[in-house]
């Protein structure tokens, strides 16, 4: 481990910023033959960054690390084939720098123009997700942007070795390789120094658990696009049907634990309660979910035979607030929309919040009794994703209201510049 100074950590920023300003004035061709040169390398040295990770993985075992975390430290052929792909995904989009958001031409003659133009240098500060260093990595790159990067010490070896491999896949299409750099030699002194880098860093965006992204608020200088923890919930309506209500939680629940949109609660209208629930948590606490139930549900399912009186245990207050990231769920019965809403006002990490239902009356209370960054209606929450709602790969799931919220794709890492031109015109 590096000694932290402010001249190492200064140099890092220096060179960050005139990669900045190279990318900032690449055409899109160049910028994409960068990704497909990213996309490339991550595929033939996939040996190389999967050992790399295997030594994360004994490290994350030894250390007891959660399945969920585990769950996100992990990578494979495939799940590397999916990054890669991710990456192409990113070449297919429209390049936002340039995009113009608006124009108009003023009653003396001024043309006036709002462009999209990068945001500059941007760093990031996340945990255990290797895949957030290609996914930041190639949206900085394409929205124009040079990214400093701080993982965490628990994908250390897999970070080290998928930033080196993108640095060599930008050196070989003549880009910048300090378009990508990485603090990680300094451990946190570097993330502090990230936090105190105003002026050098145009933006910090922090991706991970409510501590590292409460601490990265409250302490930076530098201005920061919060993402947030993601405590989900689920509400079933009296109107829904039910079938699809089944396979819905089990989607946001089970396909994978570990993720901010897997969903955290379920709430369920009392009118259907006892049919929907007993068929539900047969088929959740076979999947090996862990009940945390109100008292309403524990008298619903208690004796049945289906379910197993082991994984039911009594939901405390902790329940509600909890992001589990595991294979644990949060059900409570509610006696109206109206009830719902205001469990998840009251618990809700602003992230995303799902309605099953086919009462149009239902939907819209729903819709407008909540206030999170994305609202599913009729689908499973896991859908809050860059990719999956044609963003192509993210950089985090912003749950605050300025500037970006939702899922950050390549827009969101632009900024604007206003361009008004004249003819020899003065202000009158």
């Amino acid at each position: 481990m590096r000694v932290d100074t402010a001249a190492d950590i200064s140099q890092v920023t220096d060179a960050a910023r005139e990669a900045a300003r190279v990318l900032a004035g690449a055409t899109t061709h160049a910028k994409n033959r960068g990704l497909e040169a990213i996309a490339a390398a991550l595929v033939e040295r996939a040996d190389q960054i999967l050992a790399a990770n295997a030594e994360d993985m004994a490290r994350g075992r030894a250390e007891q690390m959660s399945d969920g975390l585990l769950d996100r430290l992990a990578l494979t052929k495939d799940r590397l084939r999916s990054i890669a792909d991710a990456v192409l995904e990113i070449v297919a989009l429209p390049d936002p720098v340039g995009q113009v958001v608006r124009g108009s031409r003023t009653d003396i003659g001024l043309r006036v123009t709002q462009e999209r133009v990068p945001l500059g240098v941007i760093g990031i500060i996340y945990e255990a997700r290797p895949n957030v260093t290609i996914d930041a990595a190639s949206l900085g790159i394409k929205a124009g942007n040079a990214v400093i990067l701080r993982g965490g010490s628990a994908a250390q070896a897999s970070n080290r070795v998928l930033i080196e491999v993108c640095r060599d896949a930008l050196t070989s299409v003549g880009l910048p390789a300090d378009a990508i750099r990485s603090v990680d030699e300094w451990g946190r002194a570097g993330a502090r120094a990230m936090m105190r880098a105003r002026g050098a860093i145009d933006a910090l965006i922090p991706r991970g658990g409510a501590g590292l992204i409460n601490a990265i608020v409250e302490e930076s200088r530098v201005p920061v696009i919060e993402t947030g923890t993601g405590n989900c919930h689920l509400y079933v309506d009296a109107s829904a049907d039910l079938e699809a209500a089944e396979a819905i939680i089990m989607n946001a629940k089970t396909q994978r634990v570990g993720v901010c949109n897997a969903a955290e609660t379920l709430l369920v209208h009392a009118d259907i309660a006892q049919r929907f629930l007993v068929a539900a948590i047969t088929r959740l606490t076979t999947a090996g979910v862990t009940i945390h139930a109100d008292e309403a549900t524990r008298a619903i399912v208690d004796g049945q035979p289906s379910i197993d009186a082991d994984m039911i245990v009594p939901a405390t207050e902790a329940d509600w607030e909890t992001e589990y990231l595991s294979m644990d769920l949060a059900v409570r019965v509610v006696e109206s929309v109206e009830e719902a809403t205001e469990h998840i006002r009251r618990y809700s990490t602003g992230h995303t919040e799902g309605i099953v239902a086919s009462d149009v009356s239902a939907i819209a209370a729903f819709r407008a009794g909540v206030d999170a960054a994305a609202i599913a209606i009729n689908a499973s929450t896991r859908f809050t994703d860059g990719g999956q709602l044609g963003l192509g790969a993210e950089v985090g799931i912003s749950t605050q209201k300025l500037h970006a919220r939702g899922p950050m794709g390549l827009a969101e890492l632009t900024t604007t510049t206003w361009i008004y031109e004249g003819e020899g015109t003065i202000r009158p």
